[in-house]
């Protein structure tokens, strides 16, 4: 998609600070942090929401959930950590590309 702001991101033509990039996925700061750690995990396919996935995407989304205990121990979030999807405006969702949110460490929000 060209107006997608990840998808500009995944490819380069948006600045981020990257943490972490395979064939499946790009990760990357978020730029208004909400905790100490909040990176943005994206699926380097163009995926609406949640709502737009189907089975060819299994191994997707378990190849996404496998990463994210790891990238939190290479934050330092030895003692847990929280993830957020939003999908569709009624849930919070502002970029509407597939993403999850990891967050952790001080500053975390109540929930």
């Amino acid at each position: 998609m060209s107006d997608c702001i990840f998808c500009k991101i995944r490819d380069g033509e948006i600045p981020s600070d990257k943490v972490y990039e395979d064939d499946k996925v790009y990760v990357f700061r978020d730029i208004n942090p909400k905790a100490q750690v909040h990176l943005l995990m994206i699926p380097r396919e163009h995926i609406e929401s949640l709502e737009g996935l189907t089975d060819v995407h299994d191994a997707l989304l378990v190849h996404m959930m496998h990463l994210l205990p790891q990238l939190a121990r290479e934050q330092g979030l030895d003692t847990g950590f929280r993830t957020i999807i939003n999908t569709g405006k009624g849930g919070g969702q502002e970029v509407f590309h597939l993403h999850i949110h990891l967050l952790g460490g001080s500053g975390l929000p109540g929930f």
